[in-house]
């Protein structure tokens, strides 16, 4: 049982770029298991997602056309099934909603250890499990019992999957388990135009903006740069701008090209949800700041200043 089996995952048509990290994830651990890497489409557009979750390093791909949207019921069924019929001895799935909903139903289901939200591992003949705890100011190592396990990848943590595979791939039919319950659509809720996860280039606004009326600033630098606009959880929690805006441990983990942090002090929660990102810039009046040990370019001044002159130079 040395093969790694990796639960791809989509939403409204498009596969999330977890599905490539859990791929870079997976392969790794293959590899020190000596395994053979397979990945799981389930639902949605199978042929197309397969075909570009084709990258190199996959050895497997098994799809289950299975409904549009995630199905607890059917990603369950599909995994128990894919876990009879390959030498699968770890499942690794993102650690997202969807990810948390069916993963501990696997390991509960096949009597497996369950890890969540690893940020990095070793396999010695045994598997270990790098985590954060008490808000990442901890780091800690769990060993896993057993030969068998499901885990769930924190996203960021490893790149996306590159290059072009050529990996077999097969349709796998699936009992579903009889639970009367099926997903028939999926609704956005809480200001759902933008998923800040997608965003090429992220402008975030922290406690340094002072007031809600000084947001207005950081959105003009947004526009002038073509950028989504996210916040730090401060701003979130005075309503200034929706949850589905936070950056962060408590809010989505997200891996932009650009990062720029107008008036974040850089805390070790928002940290854990931006660190992934390609670059990153920093504006904040105070040069200890912590925002700045991770940043690649950094600002020392006020905001005030420093944001309009940024706004003349790219509008």
């Amino acid at each position: 049982m040395s093969d790694v089996l990796v639960v791809s995952e989509h939403r409204r048509g498009e596969l999330r770029d977890a599905s490539y990290e859990a791929i870079t994830a997976g392969r790794e651990l293959a590899d020190a298991r000596g395994g053979d890497l397979h990945v799981a489409v389930i639902g949605g557009d199978v042929d197309r997602f397969a075909e570009d979750l084709n990258r190199e390093g996959v050895d497997a791909i098994h799809v289950v056309d299975d409904g549009e949207e995630f199905d607890h019921n059917v990603h369950q069924a599909a995994i128990a099934a894919l876990l009879d019929r390959t030498d699968a001895g770890t499942v690794v799935a993102p650690n997202s909603v969807n990810g948390l909903d069916y993963a501990p139903a696997v390991a509960e289901d096949r009597s497996l250890p369950l890890v969540t939200d690893a940020i990095g591992f070793e396999y010695d003949g045994g598997l270990t499990v790098t985590r954060e705890m008490y808000g990442s100011k901890v780091e800690t190592t769990v060993d896993v019992d057993g030969d068998r396990h499901v885990l769930t990848v924190r996203g960021g943590e490893w790149a996306p999957a590159e290059g072009v595979g050529d990996a077999a791939i097969e349709s796998v039919d699936v009992d579903l388990l009889e639970s009367g319950a099926r997903v028939t659509g999926f609704e956005e809720v809480g200001g759902g135009d933008v998923d800040i996860a997608d965003a090429d280039v992220l402008v975030s606004v922290g406690r340094g903006i002072e007031e809600e009326e000084n947001l207005e600033l950081v959105e003009e630098l947004a526009d002038a740069l073509g950028a989504t606009l996210s916040a730090s959880r401060p701003i979130v929690d005075n309503g200034w701008l929706p949850k589905n805006r936070q950056v962060g441990q408590s809010g989505k983990v997200v891996t932009p090209d650009v990062y720029l942090a107008v008036g974040i002090s850089g805390a070790v929660q928002h940290v854990a949800g931006m660190k992934g990102s390609d670059t990153i810039i920093a504006i904040n009046t105070d040069p200890n700041a912590p925002i700045f040990d991770i940043a690649d370019y950094g600002i020392v001044g006020d905001l005030f200043e420093v944001v309009p002159e940024l706004v003349d130079e790219f509008a």
